[in-house]
């Protein structure tokens, strides 16, 4: 009988050991961070207040409970992306080429780091955004100071306010600029 609360006080004590600390979700402080190299390639990040780039978004998910760059818990189904080189955190918009749908989303960890790859996005990012069945897809990334209401929705799991869809002459204009990146060798294809 004096076995059971023996084992059951050891293994709250191991789980205790192999919890991490997690920074709390929150906006402050933004860190840049050193410059840092993943498989050859360094990258420097930098703050970049009119950051606006043309590429293609992937998502991941399976790591849940992991720990993002900036020391948070990562949570899949939360609105969050991972930017090679933005400040942490940063909020993006991030636009659907295909669609127009726009979402805004918080940038608290580094990658991607596959090849044509821009930005990475949370399961509930790529499903907000329309993309998680097609694994990836041709977006706009822009840097963008939402208010802070928005930024306490994403900061507590919810998706920010519904933004309006790109206007299609706008869309048609994006996908003939990323399209000729593409051709230029500027933006890789994944």
């Amino acid at each position: 009988m004096m076995r059971l609360p023996a084992i059951t006080a050891l293994s709250l004590s191991l789980a205790a050991c192999a919890g991490r600390d997690y920074r709390p979700v929150a906006d402050v402080p933004v860190r840049i961070g050193p410059p840092y190299a993943i498989r050859g390639q360094t990258y420097v990040p930098a703050a970049d207040p009119a950051y606006d780039e043309l590429g293609y978004a992937s998502w991941y998910g399976p790591e849940s409970g992991s720990q993002t760059a900036n020391g948070e818990r990562f949570r899949p189904d939360w609105i969050t992306a991972a930017h090679r080189t933005l400040p942490l955190p940063t909020y993006v918009e991030v636009t659907a080429l295909d669609s127009g749908r726009t979402i805004l989303v918080r940038v608290n960890d580094r990658g991607p780091f596959a090849r044509g790859r821009l930005i990475d996005l949370s399961r509930g990012a790529a499903d907000a955004l329309g993309i998680r069945a097609a694994g990836h897809a041709a977006v706009r990334v822009r840097r963008v100071d939402p208010p802070e209401r928005d930024r306490e929705r994403l900061r507590e799991g919810e998706a920010a306010r519904e933004r309006p869809r790109v206007d299609a002459r706008v869309l048609a204009n994006l996908r003939a600029q990323l399209a000729a990146g593409v051709r230029a060798g500027l933006v890789t294809a994944p």
